[in-house]
């Protein structure tokens, strides 16, 4: 395989690590790792080369070249002020596909309500870059610490006045009886690249092509498959509960006055749309899931 004809890839280690590889399977490719300490994940597309990186060095290590993709937060291409190309907006999380959010919190018995209380107060965070800009932007002097980790830790036992930290449900922050006073910033997953990379058409081809793939087993994600076979009198009955993309596809059975619907519904409406459609005289009811979905 000639150099130019190999796309080099950062997919995110921690915890986007899992659903990335997710997707990646969904989306077509085998994905694996070795052992836990593998940095160099097996693909089963010669024309990829995978490297594990930290998301908060991906954006990076892409500016600079070393790699010609990768898959990170939008926070941390903020964060880095880093100058690439974003090939597409993947919008999927740890626990679900939605977007992430840094957001001001303070312990619950603080009394702090608003930033200008936080004026001269220390605040840590991972997010350093991103948090200074907000609190200068909305006027309010105040010293901002790069955290390690353990941040909720550290404002409970009073080494810090608040913190900006990541959170995607709340239920940390509450369990650490903290309250948000203030969003700085939201997140989705990004697909990227080097100015450079996109330049060249094969590379920028490559990656068009995995984006699609990936966007489509991002959709399938939260939806099923429903096929079922509907006598003709009752399908207009049928068809009018059927919430569908588009529309759903109907096709002439081999039996007379028969027809077969298949459409695509939201995962979560299933439960209740199958009775109602059992109802209105659908029958040979098959629910399958789905791969991708592509618009």
């Amino acid at each position: 395989m000639k150099k130019d004809k190999v796309l080099k890839i950062g997919l995110p280690k921690g915890s986007l690590q899992e659903s990335t590889f997710k997707m990646f399977r969904k989306a077509g490719f085998n994905v694996a790792l070795s052992s836990e300490r593998s940095y160099f994940p097996s693909i089963d597309d010669p024309q990829i080369e995978p490297i594990l990186l930290r998301a908060q060095e991906m954006s990076r290590y892409i500016e600079d070249q070393a790699l010609d993709c990768g898959i990170t937060g939008n926070d941390w291409i903020m964060e880095n002020k880093s100058n690439v190309v974003r090939v597409t907006d993947l919008i999927y999380a740890k626990q679900g596909l939605n977007k992430v959010r840094w957001v001001l919190a303070v312990p619950e018995c603080s009394g702090i309500k608003s930033l200008k209380q936080l004026s001269n107060k220390r605040i840590a965070t991972e997010l350093v870059n991103v948090t200074t800009d907000f609190f200068r932007r909305n006027k309010v002097k105040v010293e901002v610490e790069f955290s390690w980790g353990a941040t909720e830790v550290k404002v409970n036992s009073g080494l810090v006045d608040a913190i900006v930290e990541l959170t995607e449900t709340g239920r940390s922050l509450k369990a650490n009886k903290l309250i948000e006073i203030a969003t700085v910033c939201e997140s989705t997953t990004q697909f990227i690249a080097n100015k450079e990379a996109y330049k060249n058409g094969w590379k920028r081809a490559k990656m068009e092509e995995i984006a699609i793939l990936l966007k489509g087993a991002i959709a399938a994600e939260e939806k099923v498959g429903l096929k079922m076979n509907v006598k003709k009198a009752d399908l207009e009955d049928v068809i009018k509960l059927l919430p569908a993309l588009k529309k759903p596809t109907v096709s002439g059975l081999s039996s007379d006055g028969w027809f077969a619907i298949d459409t695509v519904i939201d995962e979560r409406v299933v439960r209740t749309l199958i009775p109602g459609l059992k109802r209105a005289g659908a029958e040979g009811i098959i629910e399958y899931p789905l791969n991708k979905v592509i618009y």
